[in-house]
């Protein structure tokens, strides 16, 4: 009899620790965590993010940046603004809506293309300060008779950015005092290797103007870089249309 009152009251003691112990320490526990958006997976800059690249997880409040991410369609869609890697938590900071980036494009370089800069000689030259990173562009060249062509190793170039005397790239430009804008003095553009020889050559020889060929949706883009990645690979250099 003793036994069993002595187990009943042991039994009422756990109720009691459970009940105003554990059960308010679990809860807290709960309380203080929320879901978060991480990423899935190792993420290379400039990648643009799928549903495929992130999870959302439970992880304690006070663990995570102020900035975390909660709602994983602030995440889709955007693109990584520098190597991201699994398990990292999604914050406004890693990503950009820009894959077009200088620094992105300039960061994925991989060898077969490479990033050169030539001179704008004079207002309309650069398109009037009208180019954006992204666009693709030809490049008219006037040689010292007076000749002007369009190279066909220079008909689709992919621009990266403009830049200012400065050193300022389009996408920083701010407004000076007076609301004018300094004007781009050089335009740096994706090529090969060859597109490279070429450009040098006539950024000491000749007079070079860029005319805006596309701009807008990125597979479309592609399809003009394709194209002349194309003659540019033909054997003969040109029997490839371009």
């Amino acid at each position: 009899m003793k036994n069993r009152t002595l187990i009943g009251v042991i039994c009422v003691i756990l109720a009691v620790v459970v009940t105003f112990g554990v059960s308010p320490m679990i809860n807290k526990m709960a309380e203080g965590k929320v879901e978060v958006v991480t990423f899935a997976k190792d993420i290379s800059q400039g990648a643009k993010i799928s549903e495929d690249d992130i999870a959302v997880i439970n992880a304690a409040k006070s663990a995570l940046p102020e900035n975390a991410i909660r709602d994983k369609e602030a995440v889709l869609g955007k693109f990584a603004n520098s190597a991201l890697y699994k398990g990292d938590i999604a914050t406004p900071s890693k990503l950009t809506e820009n894959a077009n980036a200088a620094e992105n494009v300039l960061s994925a370089l991989g060898g077969d293309k490479v990033a050169m800069s030539i001179s704008i000689s004079s207002f309309a030259g650069g398109l009037s300060g009208k180019l954006q990173n992204g666009d693709i562009v030809s490049v008219c060249v006037t040689d010292k008779g007076g000749k002007t062509v369009v190279p066909p190793e220079l008909k689709y170039v992919r621009v990266i950015t403009t830049t200012t005397s400065g050193g300022v790239d389009e996408n920083e430009v701010v407004p000076n005092e007076d609301g004018t804008f300094d004007l781009p003095a050089t335009v740096t553009v994706l090529v090969s290797i060859k597109q490279a020889t070429v450009l040098a050559s006539y950024e000491k020889n000749a007079t070079m103007h860029v005319a805006l060929v596309y701009r807008g949706d990125e597979a479309v883009a592609n399809k003009y870089i394709e194209t002349q990645d194309k003659y540019l690979k033909s054997s003969d250099g040109g029997k490839t249309n371009v």
